[in-house]
């Protein structure tokens, strides 16, 4: 895992359209969620947003976990597969922020069919048993960052590993939490960008 990485190439990747299902963060399904889908659709890729708090948002993060727990995790899940299943036989490639990105690792997870997997702020737990034969994952976090300590990262990359998944992990020293999402303090431009840039030749160049 270890520092931020830089991406390198010898020359430009084919690029291939990929199908996004992107899930919300615990804030709900506020401007920057589709400020991001727009950036994805931008760059030639077809790209779903769910809503799975029915129409809720939060302004601060302990609203939004009182809505998360009032929902309950299984039904968020259930929203997530509900939302995924119709669009599941092309090969999604599972996205989310934060409690989107560990559902969205949930879902990918269960889904065989699954093209690929790009982790913003957050991750779940690994089940002993799951298999992701060859899944390209790619997890974006702030480094520190108190949702994803570095000892709960390791163990994880670790079992993604021995699942079989093909993961990346790049840090992003200083920034917020919830980085990408330019209204909330975490905000980091910087971080933001590199982000985009990166995750958008993860999704170009995936076959």
């Amino acid at each position: 895992m270890g520092g931020p990485r830089t991406p390198t190439t010898t020359g430009r990747p084919e690029k291939s359209v990929s199908n996004v299902m992107l899930f919300h963060s615990v804030y709900g399904l506020r401007p920057a969620v589709h400020q991001a889908a727009d950036r994805l659709r931008e760059a030639g890729h077809a790209v779903t947003v769910p809503d799975l708090f029915e129409g809720r948002t939060a302004g601060e993060v302990e609203e939004g976990m009182e809505i998360a727990d009032g929902i309950g995790r299984d039904e968020l899940l259930r929203r997530a597969v509900a939302a995924s299943a119709p669009l599941s036989d092309g090969g999604l490639v599972y996205a989310g922020f934060s409690l989107g990105a560990a559902l969205a690792q949930t879902v990918a997870l269960g889904d065989r069919k699954a093209r690929g997997l790009l982790l913003l702020h957050g991750t779940s737990d690994v089940p002993e048993d799951a298999s992701a034969d060859g899944l390209p994952v790619q997890l974006h976090v702030a480094d520190p960052d108190a949702f994803e300590p570095h000892d709960w990262l390791t163990a994880w990359y670790l079992r993604m590993g021995r699942a079989g998944a093909d993961v990346e992990v790049f840090r992003h020293p200083g920034a917020g939490h919830l980085y990408t999402d330019p209204g909330l303090p975490d905000h980091d431009a910087e971080a933001a960008e590199a982000t985009w840039r990166t995750a958008l030749g993860f999704l170009d160049g995936l076959g």
